[in-house]
């Protein structure tokens, strides 16, 4: 029995290309290629295509059906996904001139500790946005934690430090092994700056078509910035943490420009925009900075 497709006879009320037509937040289980290791992946997958003719509507079963097939528990590669793009336009038969994947998902990177034995993974929200059009393009977005110290804070709190060594070593003198035993005791914790969790919120385009290394990408960020949170940690990984942060105090504008500075001199990177944003333990509201390349 023949059964009835309205998309394809129905009367079209304006006849209008659209963008974007398709589905959203699809459950795709994906492998994606890392060093040495494939890491598995519960993605949430958006696919789309243009309605570049006067037909009412597109295949859309056909482009969940083709995420399926091709794409799910499979490993992410540049190739396979340069095929799926090119199925889904097929699939359409000349309805469409351009395709769209988002793929979003947390990715578990394996961090080791500052000093001690041991690590633990970090998750990073991603969204991977793939276009084909007269060519692919790639576009990634990721959250990165880092911690921030203030800088006018972690001065504030050297003054009031020194103040306190000159009122209680009064003589002109000192003994070094007192003094040694004041700072350790609980009279020398004066003050202590104010530190908070700190966001980057990246999104970039690539000027290759190939799939980018985003585990690798993170870790740039992370390096640029220089103060990463940690996983697991002991006391001499704290320890490292805090002397971490106290060499790299950190205004937002800082971190803005290491970020900066790590995009304009980052190979492949076609376009770039970012929020670095502190969530300040001062006040009750964040301090942040928006930038892009262009």
């Amino acid at each position: 029995m023949q059964l009835p497709d309205i998309t394809s006879h129905s009367n079209v009320d304006f006849q209008s290309p659209l963008k974007w037509v398709g589905m959203e937040k699809i459950a795709l289980p994906l492998k994606l290629a890392q060093t040495h290791v494939d890491v598995h992946l519960n993605t949430k997958a958006d696919v789309f295509v243009s309605l570049d003719s006067d037909a009412k509507g597109i295949h859309m079963s056909r482009l969940y059906l083709l995420l399926n097939q091709q794409l799910a528990k499979q490993s992410l590669t540049s190739q396979r996904v340069s095929e799926f793009m090119e199925a889904v336009l097929a699939s359409q038969k000349g309805l469409s001139k351009g395709a769209k994947l988002v793929l979003q998902f947390d990715l578990p990177q394996l961090k080791p500790a500052l000093l001690s034995d041991n690590a633990g993974y970090n998750a990073y929200p991603v969204v991977l946005t793939i276009t084909k059009q007269q060519s692919l393009t790639i576009n990634l977005k990721a959250d990165i934690a880092y911690s921030s110290t203030c800088p006018c804070s972690a001065a504030l709190s050297r003054q009031l430090l020194s103040e306190a060594v000159d009122k209680q070593f009064s003589d002109e003198h000192i003994d070094k092994a007192s003094l040694l035993n004041w700072l350790a005791s609980e009279q020398g914790s004066i003050a202590t700056p104010h530190s908070q969790r700190s966001y980057a919120y990246v999104n970039v385009t690539f000027s290759s078509e190939k799939l980018p290394d985003i585990s690798g990408f993170i870790t740039v960020c992370e390096q640029a910035i220089g103060t990463p949170v940690q996983t697991a940690v002991k006391r001499e990984d704290e320890q490292a943490f805090a002397a971490l942060n106290a060499k790299n105090l950190l205004f937002c504008e800082d971190a803005a420009r290491r970020l900066k500075q790590c995009f304009e001199t980052m190979p492949g990177i076609a376009d770039y925009q970012f929020k670095v944003e502190h969530q300040e333990s001062l006040h009750g509201h964040n301090a942040v900075v928006y930038e892009s390349k262009y």
